[in-house]
């Protein structure tokens, strides 16, 4: 790898995503030693030359020589480019850019409610993204598509559901993130719009266990007792990562009985259907 001296990733520590490319980075040599710094240890010094405001929605690289800082994809091209230069020039290509700032801050303004923190109050720098409504509702409606394409062919696993119907598996998803609002509508419209982005994620992380069992059944007839057996593992493990984030969030914890009463009761009325 060919190193990038004197530069410094500015990454959020509550992240883990950021903790392990910014260290991937490092590591690998892509980056020096001092390749990559906490957010919350700029200096004085430094944020006279950063733009902070910026830097929590784009992560931040600093040339330490020349006190010059690049942000965001534009970071990111910049350290992989110096050792695979036709990865930048292929990044800076217009509309293959467009595409990946576009991704990039899909990710960064939802990485708080994709891997939330709890807040830690200590009057240090903290690295929050802005809340930027285009963003999470872009995040809550791809979410809420991944999460009825995956149940629209879980369903052909199981044998006594009727037959996979895409609409109703859209307006079951739909159906589960307004019963979940009805709840905590009298809060202001940043926390319920954080908390049916939270709602989404664990969707999206029972998502990841379904596929792995339609990928194995495509490869193995797997028995519908342990079809059954996983899903409910599945449901289980989501309840519980649910309850997690309620915590997180501050609200009321009977949230998370609400959210696993809807999926009872939807269910009651598919097999009586």
């Amino acid at each position: 790898m060919k190193t990038l001296n004197n530069h410094t990733l500015l990454y959020d520590t509550d992240c883990p995503l950021c903790n392990f490319y910014t260290s991937v980075f490092v590591n690998t040599k892509m980056l020096d030693e001092k390749g990559r710094k906490s957010f919350s240890k700029i200096t004085a010094k430094e944020s006279k030359f950063i733009d902070t405001k910026r830097a929590v929605n784009e992560i931040a690289l600093v040339d330490r020589e020349k006190e010059e800082v690049t942000y965001g994809i534009d970071s990111l091209l910049k350290v992989i480019g110096n050792s695979y230069p036709v990865v930048e020039k292929i990044g800076n290509v217009k509309l293959v850019k467009y595409g990946l700032s576009k991704l990039y801050s899909l990710i960064s303004y939802n990485r708080k409610v994709i891997i939330p923190s709890e807040k830690k109050g200590t009057g240090e720098l903290e690295c929050v993204p802005d809340f930027n409504v285009k963003y999470r509702l872009l995040f809550i409606v791809l979410g809420t598509l991944i999460t009825s394409i995956t149940l629209f062919h879980f369903s052909d696993l199981i044998d006594v559901l009727p037959e996979a119907n895409f609409t109703r598996e859209i307006g079951l998803a739909l159906g589960l993130i307004a019963s979940q609002i009805a709840f905590v509508f009298k809060k202001d419209f940043k926390t319920i719009l954080n908390y049916v982005g939270n709602i989404i994620t664990v969707s999206l992380i029972g998502c990841i266990g379904l596929y792995q069992l339609i990928i194995l059944n495509s490869l193995i007839n797997l028995p519908q007792w342990l079809i059954v057996f996983a899903f409910s593992g599945i449901v289980g493990l989501m309840f519980f990562e649910h309850k997690r984030r309620i915590h997180l969030l501050t609200l009321p914890s009977y949230l998370s009985w609400t959210w696993i009463g809807y999926r009872i009761v939807i269910l009651l009325f598919i097999l009586k259907g």
